[in-house]
């Protein structure tokens, strides 16, 4: 995809921090569960950043922090020069207006007591929409996603899953936003359906030059359409670069895991390659691991500790080195637009090559 970059950015999101207070009461100084911690990056006009992780890595929380569904703890988000934190009221209504969001299942995220019209309808309605406006902004809009006016008339649970996602994206870019958060949308789809609804996507932001964050589990999903790619694991993100640059050459440990269970659709291919296990699951962010966050699980840790030079201590019954237990990392550059907190970002391939498949005494400390 050939974006257009500006400056500035449309999106510029800075030392983001959102902390959940345990049971939902009020909150101790210090205490909570930080679902997203310290997050930086942005996004041009026209651009899309895939934003991928596990279960449990804060992205769908972070997506709902760029749109103001639910106030951060600190840090800045400017939205087309705006200080999206300091809006309220009247303000924060016409922010909506031109971010919107749509939701990971067709099922769930329209209401079925609505027709289509109704639903699509609705926004345009909150924000002040009427008379013959309305209704050539309605029918154009369900055009544009493949949808025929004269359906809509009908309720969701006439519709397919994949039809009913398309009612889902109409209803997000009836108010011509500059910027579509899209939220796994792909994910509650069969194969085929992804397929055409990625495509879809496409066509619309090079038709209108709309901007996406679209944020996925899946990275096969997350290469078709992304301009830059962030991998986003426990509350941070730990590698952002270029789509090319993350699938042919990343530099965090866990974007090599993730990559390696990507399948390949050569069959040959696929049986040659060599994953690399992540042992373990994803921590919890109510219990996140001192030093960098990845360390538990991480197959570079444990033999760079068994490098000549490199200080290490005991990490249950395996040794780590000290500064992936104690400190957290900085940005290493390795190449250029490409950004990877990690300690050792910098050993050659060759290095990693020999570490992924080392025998693991302990993943749990």
């Amino acid at each position: 995809m050939n974006a257009t970059y500006a400056t500035p950015p449309l999106l510029k999101v800075t030392n983001l921090v959102k902390t959940f207070s345990p049971g939902g009461g009020l909150m101790a100084k210090g205490s909570g569960v930080r679902a997203v911690d310290g997050v930086s990056f942005s996004i041009s006009p026209g651009e899309t950043l895939g934003l991928v992780g596990e279960t449990g890595s804060g992205k769908s929380t972070l997506g709902r922090l760029v749109l103001k569904l639910i106030e951060p703890t600190s840090g800045t988000i400017e939205f087309d020069g705006a200080d999206v934190t300091a809006l309220r009221g009247r303000q924060a209504r016409a922010l909506r207006g031109r971010m919107q969001m749509v939701f990971q299942d067709p099922y769930g995220s329209l209401n079925p007591r609505m027709t289509v019209n109704d639903l699509i309808r609705e926004p345009m309605l909150v924000h002040g929409y009427g008379g013959d406006e309305l209704k050539g902004r309605l029918e154009s809009t369900m055009r544009q996603v493949g949808i025929d006016p004269r359906m809509g008339t009908r309720y969701p649970h006439e519709f397919s899953g994949g039809q009913r996602q398309r009612i889902g994206i109409a209803r997000a870019l009836v108010l011509d936003p500059k910027l579509l958060i899209l939220d796994e949308p792909v994910s509650a789809l069969d194969v085929s359906i992804q397929a055409q609804i990625l495509n879809l996507l496409r066509d619309i932001q090079r038709r209108t030059g709309i901007a996406y964050l679209f944020i996925a589990h899946d990275l096969a999903v997350v290469r078709h359409i992304s301009d830059r790619v962030a991998v986003m694991y426990l509350g941070r993100i730990v590698e952002m670069a270029p789509r090319h640059t993350v699938y042919e050459a990343p530099r965090h440990p866990y974007t090599k895991a993730l990559l390696s269970a990507v399948p390949v659709p050569n069959p040959v291919t696929e049986r040659g390659k060599k994953r690399i296990p992540l042992h373990g699951e994803i921590g919890s962010a109510a219990s996140m691991p001192s030093g960098c966050s990845f360390h538990p699980r991480c197959f570079r840790a444990r033999h760079a500790a068994l490098q000549p030079g490199v200080e290490a201590e005991p990490w249950g019954k395996e040794m780590l080195p000290i500064a992936c237990i104690h400190k957290l990392p900085g940005f290493a550059t390795p190449h250029n637009d490409q950004v990877v907190a990690c300690h050792f970002a910098l050993l050659p391939d060759s290095f990693d090559a020999a570490a992924a498949h080392l025998p693991q005494e302990n993943v749990a400390a």
